[in-house]
């Protein structure tokens, strides 16, 4: 790619998430691509320069995953795999390897799962898919945050929940196994696992959701996912209990806190309800975090596309 083509992609992709999103859907969005945003100050308040300046150093191929995905026309092709564009922006992305037969209740897990805003991805059959799938299915082992084995007689002889442990191993991310009527085995033969029989969906989510934040290796990114689930929630129900998650944890950094205090603060659906207010306010006392009033603050945003 030309200097100068580089340029004005990173123009438009600026142009693109001015109009769309936030500053803090922003860095939610970007960050999801591994750029931190943290405490960066960009020269001028204006999204369009504050992405500009944070992809000023990104590789080639990251300009061009997200320019794909904002689908901007341009003349390049990214030589990454594919992007997985089925996850739940700003979740948790669990990929839930499972055997056919039981594909109606891994479909009712992955519904009670977003009750901790985990984004669950159900694999199709396993059966020879078409080439079109297969690289769907690539596409999510490649972008996981961990996977949840869905252990059952018959899940030992699958080619493809095999090939899927594989790459989970192989990527080192964290593997849960749900045993119902079938031990971990083979590389996954050392983790003790969750076990399934006679519970509910609900009750098996929720062990899932446990492991998963308990985990050294998904911790982190599991309390930034239920943080970004309470930001960007436009019902205070829902956020309500996402703020409860919170609460049941131990030792949360304070950036974290800090990072959700801000972007809380613009949420003016969740900052005008008194409930919330005070359920929030009683997550940052217990940290040391400053409250929040109701009806947030909001800092002033420049309208840079305004004539001069």
């Amino acid at each position: 790619m030309k200097v100068l083509d580089r340029i004005y992609l990173i123009d438009r992709i600026g142009r693109e998430l001015q109009s769309r999103m936030s500053f803090s859907d922003i860095d939610v969005y970007l960050g999801a691509y591994g750029i931190d945003c943290k405490d960066f100050q960009p020269s001028a308040n204006s999204k369009w320069v504050y992405v500009k300046e944070l992809l000023a150093d990104a590789n080639e191929d990251l300009v061009l995953r997200i320019a794909d995905e904002l689908e901007l026309d341009h003349a390049y092709s990214s030589s990454a795999p594919k992007e997985a564009t089925f996850w739940k922006v700003g979740h948790f992305r669990l990929f839930l390897s499972h055997l056919a037969s039981f594909k109606v209740k891994t479909g009712q897990l992955q519904h009670a799962l977003r009750n901790y805003a985990i984004s669950g991805f159900v694999a199709h059959e396993d059966i020879e898919p078409s080439k079109e799938w297969q690289t769907e299915i690539e596409a999510a082992l490649q972008t996981m945050d961990a996977m949840a084995c869905l252990l059952m007689p018959g899940f030992k002889e699958s080619n493809w929940c095999d090939q899927e442990i594989g790459v989970a191993v192989g990527r080192d991310v964290l593997i849960i196994p749900v045993r119902r009527g079938l031990d971990p085995y083979g590389f996954i033969g050392k983790y003790q696992g969750i076990q399934s029989v006679n519970k509910t969906v609900a009750q098996v989510a929720e062990e899932i959701f446990n492991t998963i934040i308990k985990s050294p290796k998904t911790r982190a990114r599991m309390i930034r996912c239920i943080s970004n689930a309470i930001s960007q929630s436009t019902e205070v129900d829902d956020a309500l209990e996402k703020v409860a998650l919170l609460q049941e944890q131990p030792d949360i950094p304070k950036d974290s806190l800090e990072s959700l205090r801000s972007e809380v603060s613009d949420n003016q659906v969740l900052t005008k309800s008194t409930a919330f207010v005070k359920e929030i306010n009683g997550l940052f006392a217990k940290h040391g975090i400053a409250n929040i009033p109701v009806g947030g603050t909001q800092e002033p945003e420049l309208d840079d596309d305004i004539p001069f």
